[in-house]
């Protein structure tokens, strides 16, 4: 059963997230209760597959041991050969999964939400070698923050610092009744985007371009567009439902999108767009691979480590979204973006050339939305289309 993918799910979902609702409100703890839906849940997305099932468990074992050996090893010892071995093997199944359907017709490893799942074990194995989490963690919260089924899929990914303070706060009726209210409100916003305006531009314009468009360059724009605003209601809408369930469940899972259309310039798009992913790929790739450059002093022009790092980081976000050639472009595409920004940005703090006022906020916003559309158009393989 998919996530979020047809009204059995949430009406599934309403029914075992009921006796969370009632204790909530009466100011009682659920977690315990949550964890025991999310196993529930887990059992209904994966009861059609045997196979992903079989690999999500291994890979959860392969997370939690590598996990908890990293951290004990971390409190008496801090090699680098050991941190890396660690990040390595933590990435190794996304690795693997991502590589094998290049060699092989044989896909053992795959399940739905890896990439997800694997984004967060990474970040604790980081996070330990930073001092920032210093003991093991409870097996049961270490379990349930891996495998919280309302991000499981597609996100937004979490952090286990923030997972775990939501996990220990008291909250009190009345303050639940209000994360309640929020969490409806977002899983409505979700229907919205996803199964409304998402599912409209999808199913009335871009499935019928052949009658609308009256040209072949006509045809390429009304989909470039069309697309664009598409991925988004899709996505938001489905992020709208994890943090909706999210928050009735009792834990802030973090925003994806913030209005990504109204960016100023392509930084700005970064800050706005499916940010959870984008933030954990400048937390954990971009900064560390600026800083790792710094320390070992390979050169002193800021300008040049920032760019450097936007080529990394893009060029990695690419390739995970996978190898085909649309999606290596669409990195090296945003990686362009981001190093002619950042220069203009630096040499428009001498030169004064671009003023900040509502004028040309406006006009930033209608550059940088074409600039973001076509990016989009390459994503979706369309450019490379054979009837292009």
């Amino acid at each position: 059963m998919t996530p979020y993918g047809s009204f059995t799910f949430f009406i599934i979902l309403a029914v075992l997230l009921a006796p969370t609702a009632v204790l909530g409100l009466m100011g009682k703890r659920f977690h315990t209760y949550n964890m025991v839906i999310t196993v529930i849940a887990l059992g209904l997305i994966f009861a059609s597959s045997l196979k992903q099932a079989a690999a999500l468990s291994l890979f959860t074992v392969w997370q939690v041991v590598l996990i908890q050996s990293y951290i004990s090893y971390r409190k008496k010892s801090n090699s680098n050969g050991v941190f890396y071995g660690a990040v390595i093997l933590s990435i190794l199944p996304l690795v693997l999964y991502k590589l094998l359907p290049y060699f092989s017709d044989v896909n053992f490893i795959g399940f739905l939400g890896i990439s997800y799942l694997t984004f967060k074990g990474t970040q604790l194995v980081m996070e330990t070698r930073d001092g920032l989490i210093k003991k093991n963690p409870p097996l049961s919260r270490l379990l349930y923050f891996i495998l919280f089924f309302p991000t499981i899929s597609s996100g937004p990914i979490d952090r286990y610092r923030r997972f775990e303070k939501d996990m220990a706060v008291e909250m009190p009726g009345e303050q639940y009744k209000l994360l309640l209210y929020e969490g409806i409100n977002k899983i409505f916003r979700g229907f919205l985007y996803k199964y409304i305006i998402g599912y409209s531009i999808n199913h009335y314009f871009i499935a019928n371009l052949r009658f609308i468009a009256h040209s072949h360059l006509e045809n390429h724009l009304y989909y470039m567009y069309a697309y664009s605003l598409y991925l988004f209601f899709d996505f938001a809408g489905y992020s709208a439902f994890a943090v909706g369930v999210s928050y009735i469940m009792g834990i802030k899972s973090p925003e994806n999108f913030n209005k990504p259309f109204i960016s100023r310039n392509i930084k700005d798009f970064w800050n706005r767009w499916h940010m959870s992913l984008s933030f954990w790929f400048r937390d954990y790739v971009y900064m560390r691979f600026v800083f790792w450059m710094t320390k070992k002093k390979w050169t002193k022009n800021r300008n040049l480590l920032s760019n450097l790092g936007y080529i990394l980081l893009f060029l990695l976000m690419g390739v995970w979204h996978g190898l085909e050639m649309q999606y290596i472009i669409y990195g090296i595409y945003h990686a362009v973006l981001m190093v002619a920004y950042n220069s203009f940005e630096q040499l428009n703090k001498k030169h004064k050339w671009w003023p900040q006022n509502k004028w040309t906020n406006a006009i930033s916003i209608v550059i940088t939305f074409h600039f973001i559309c076509f990016g989009f158009y390459i994503f979706s393989g369309q450019l490379f289309h054979k009837g292009a």
